[in-house]
């Protein structure tokens, strides 16, 4: 142990009671308005490691609030990113969906407009044939003319 630890614990007769009671060392310099240099030295340090340690958690709370304030901008970017990403990905759905249904109708318009050229194409096939087989007739008709045995077996298939 040092010198000075032990005047510190071992206990003196006080001069400002004339032995009436023991005091120890730092009661004594206290009363005397003497600082103690070992007392002051240890308050301060542990004024300082106190102030050290509240700063320290200052800058921790603000590393802290610095983080959160910069996640929350890169969430709400990332999230206005994905937004207008969804947006325009909708829009083309959109677009898309809108020709394929132009597409649908446009098919079904000239699926209408063939069936209805089929229908008029075996209307003017069959009056084709029947005009042949009334001008073969006819033309057997002709002074002069004479009509090919391979017209009436054409028009024979085609009767078929």
């Amino acid at each position: 142990m040092s010198v000075r630890s032990q005047l510190q614990r071992e206990s003196i007769e006080c001069p400002l009671c004339l032995g009436a009671g023991e005091l120890k060392r730092v009661e004594i310099l206290d009363r005397l308005g003497v600082k103690d240099f070992a007392r002051v030295a240890q308050l301060s340090a542990e004024e300082a490691f106190r102030l050290l340690q509240t700063r320290h958690e200052r800058d921790h709370q603000t590393v802290w609030s610095r983080f959160e304030a910069e996640l929350v901008k890169r969430t709400a970017e990332i999230k206005e990113r994905h937004k207008d990403e969804l947006h325009s990905a909708q829009s083309e759905r959109d677009g898309l969906t809108r020709r394929v249904e132009e597409c649908l109708r446009e098919v079904a318009q000239l699926r209408q407009e063939n069936q209805r050229l089929e229908t008029e194409m075996a209307k003017v096939a069959h009056v084709g044939k029947r005009e042949e087989i009334d001008f073969a007739a006819e033309a057997r008709t002709w002074p002069g003319v004479v009509v090919s045995e391979k017209l009436p077996k054409n028009v024979a298939e085609t009767q078929k």
